[in-house]
């Protein structure tokens, strides 16, 4: 055998990494996919575990890239970035959001994706020992660099009793005192739940008193329908001595594959930042932040994508409850969030999420995303591939067939 398996960081021998398990989790459903796919040639796979758009990005910025991809002066290294992105990304926030007070030359830095961001952010704050806070599921790049450098990891569950929200009350206090980051995600993955004012104000509160760095995953901000105002952690009072947040063109603008997001906020945070990332990368193709910079000054093509996800919505809501689910349609996110049920007429009984699942993968050829910490839930996305509306009705309609097929208890 060879001797390099030897010389591997213990870290990767930790096997209660979440990254792991996610890992885990997602190359099992993708090998039962490509198992139907082969035993079942013809019979259509409706996928809904899908966390990317379903379209590509906007022509215009398409346009952009092809146009700065072959100039000469975008071929240097960009390393922390171009001024004129970031300005961008400040007059983004103040447009959308209503941040008002963020210097952009000080406060803001991109970031080859919002995945890169959260790696770097541990190594800027977290020594051996060191807890970072988070909510429980949550998208797990933090969490995992944190114990990379021998930090702790400490959940914060989400449950239904606490409306998807992080009970702070319940930290004990040795845990708070160790504490130096707390990772929140609103609108949230997987939960859908949004943050209101009033959450994040209690958010700050409790960073003041304990001296803990916010780090707000805002991924998912200006995906919002019904009403519902796109919400900014750096937009109430106070966040910006306390925390930091992440924006990410990903989700918003279709540009999942771009690799392109920001992060803004306190001041000293993005000073050890920048010096980290200015060791870890050399920035993101000038061209993609040019192109970048066209998104977010038309933050209408975010808003014509939550138009169709909401639509989207309406369907598929609409189909659940008539199979028996209890579901309110989200406000925000392209996510569902669904408590699995508690078997079939038939006798069969779900002992968790992957159960039912896979279940669903097998039986209905209906794929879904499983969380089992701390409820047992999967997840729908209505990003499955649709090129009209009347594809959409198609598609929810056969989906809500293959369900009631199935006879769930509930």
């Amino acid at each position: 055998m060879s001797f390099i398996r030897d010389l591997i960081a213990d870290r990767f021998r930790d096997q209660s990494f979440d990254i792991a398990q996610q890992d885990y989790k997602f190359m099992k459903i993708k090998k039962a996919k490509e198992e139907i796919k082969e035993h079942y040639p013809n019979v259509e796979l409706i996928d809904m575990g899908i966390g990317e758009p379903d379209m590509p990005a906007n022509a215009e910025i398409v346009k952009i890239l092809s146009e700065e991809a072959g100039k000469s002066e975008n071929r240097w290294y960009a390393d922390n970035g171009i001024k004129e992105f970031q300005e961008a990304a400040g007059k983004y926030l103040r447009d959308v959001f209503g941040v008002y007070n963020i210097n952009p030359n000080e406060e803001i830095l991109h970031g080859i994706g919002a995945k890169s961001i959260l790696s770097m952010l541990p190594q800027c704050f977290i020594n051996p020992g060191d807890i970072t806070l988070t909510t429980l599921p949550s998208y797990p790049i933090i969490a995992t660099h944190t114990k990379y450098l021998g930090g702790v990891v400490y959940g914060l569950p989400l449950t239904k009793a606490n409306n998807f929200y992080p009970d702070f009350t319940k930290i004990p206090n040795i845990i708070l005192y160790r504490s130096k980051l707390l990772y929140i995600n609103y609108p949230n993955n997987p939960t859908s739940q949004v943050a209101t004012e009033d959450f994040y104000k209690g958010v700050i509160e409790f960073a003041h008193k304990y001296n803990i760095l916010v780090v707000a995953d805002s991924t998912y901000a200006s995906i919002t329908f019904d009403g519902e105002k796109p919400l900014s952690f750096l937009s109430i009072d106070g966040a910006k001595d306390v925390g930091v947040e992440i924006h990410s063109l990903s989700k918003a603008f279709n540009m999942t594959g771009w690799r392109l997001a920001f992060i803004a906020g306190n001041p000293d945070a993005i000073d050890i930042f920048a010096t980290v990332k200015a060791n870890s990368d050399s920035g993101q193709f000038r061209a993609i932040q040019k192109a970048g910079i066209y998104a977010l000054q038309h933050p209408e093509i975010a808003e014509v994508n939550s138009q169709r996800y909401s639509r989207r919505f309406d369907l598929l809501v609409e189909a659940l409850r008539e199979v028996g689910f209890e579901i309110k349609k989200p406000k925000a996110t392209f996510y569902c969030y669904l408590p699995i049920p508690k078997g079939t007429e038939d006798g069969v009984t779900f002992k968790d999420a992957d159960d039912f699942c896979m279940y669903l993968l097998r039986k209905a050829f209906i794929c879904t995303v499983p969380w089992n910490t701390p409820e047992p839930y999967i997840r729908l996305s209505v990003t499955f591939e649709a090129n009209s509306e009347e594809e959409e009705v198609r598609i929810i309609d056969e989906m809500k067939e293959r369900l009631l097929k199935l006879k769930l208890v509930f």
